[in-house]
């Protein structure tokens, strides 16, 4: 029965001994936290199949939608996502965890990625042609491909002509690899052989279409459901702790905020947003309709203006130094009028 695969980051190779002492060239591909992020439905959607993301990504870098997705997956934000094809029957909750040992040692499996990027390269390197010969009138010409053509008729190169160009970085499938080894507890899989892809690069792992088949896999597959829960944002923590009691000494002021120029300054007076509390309690629809003013969609969240305010709000000095010397000379300029 189809069941879904695996997505693993590509860590490099190394080797392994067998029980005879003879050692194997093995890949090894990490999990990096691979789960379960969404599923398809034969009812919903009209086939059935799994999305499985892994890799953590940062929430700033993830849009609101993305975001929102995850969460209600009960996941983290993923790096990469892939959809595998399974069967109906096979379905595996969204939120759980997949596991290394979901392939088995000796199995036969296929492994797809992008390959090693090489660039522009010539007919030789790229195709394996042997080049002219090193005699008979050949100068500086020997690596070349030659003619291209034929005679008038047809009177063209036709496509598809093996020439020099763009080598690599394309997607390719290795068929039949075999499992070396699996480490569950660190979710690694050792695949004998090589695998497309340089260092780092993302492997989808799927059994074999071709290759001999394994009784005993595990089905639907193995995965855990003791996935971690998305982390709560802090700005939401901090504006509550800012609301109720501020850090003393601060300065509530929109200006110590690395990266609101006058443009924004201007809107936010004529808003009558000009305190660093006032910034904290910005709601969604407040924080669109200063945007669209500014012209800038999303420079509120691409800035941190509200992660800016709570931190100062809770005693933190200002991003840049610029506002850091700002907010001392309005601290120091305070303590004289207070003194007068």
């Amino acid at each position: 029965m189809l069941r879904s695969g695996l997505l693993a980051k590509k860590l490099g190779m190394t080797q392994v001994y067998d029980d005879a002492g003879n050692h194997i060239p093995v890949t090894v591909l990490s999990l990096e936290g691979c789960q379960v992020v969404a599923s398809k439905t034969m009812a919903r959607d009209g086939y059935t199949s799994l999305q499985l993301g892994a890799g953590d990504a940062k929430p700033k870098r993830v849009s609101k939608a993305e975001r929102e997705r995850f969460a209600k997956a009960g996941v983290t934000p993923k790096r990469k996502c892939v959809e595998f094809r399974i069967a109906e029957g096979n379905e595996i909750e969204v939120g759980a965890t997949m596991t290394a040992d979901h392939f088995v040692p000796g199995q036969k499996i296929d492994a797809a990625g992008i390959t090693v990027g090489k660039g522009f390269a010539g007919a030789m390197k790229r195709h394996n042609f042997g080049g002219l010969r090193a005699t008979h009138g050949v100068s500086i010409s020997h690596r070349s491909h030659g003619s291209t053509g034929q005679c008038q008729d047809p009177g063209k190169v036709f496509k598809g002509k093996k020439m020099a160009g763009h080598m690599g970085a394309v997607r390719r499938t290795v068929q039949n690899l075999e499992v070396a080894r699996v480490d569950a507890e660190k979710g690694l899989v050792m695949i004998k052989g090589a695998t497309p892809g340089a260092k780092g690069a993302w492997i989808e792992l799927r059994d074999a279409t071709k290759g001999t088949k394994v009784d005993d896999l595990p089905l639907p597959g193995k995965f855990t459901m003791e996935a971690p829960k998305p982390k709560k944002s802090a700005p939401k923590k901090d504006s509550k702790k800012s609301a109720s009691a501020p850090a003393a000494g601060f300065v509530d002021a929109v200006v110590l905020i690395d990266g609101i120029g006058p443009k924004g300054e201007e809107v936010l007076a004529e808003a009558g947003i000009t305190k660093l509390t006032q910034i904290a309690a910005m709601s969604a629809e407040d924080i669109a309709a200063i945007e669209e003013k500014i012209g800038k969609p999303g420079v509120v969240a691409k800035q941190e203006w509200v992660e800016q305010a709570n931190e100062m709000i809770n005693g933190e000095e200002p991003r840049s130094q610029v506002d850091k010397d700002l907010a001392k000379k309005m601290r120091a300029d305070a303590a004289k009028g207070e003194e007068e």
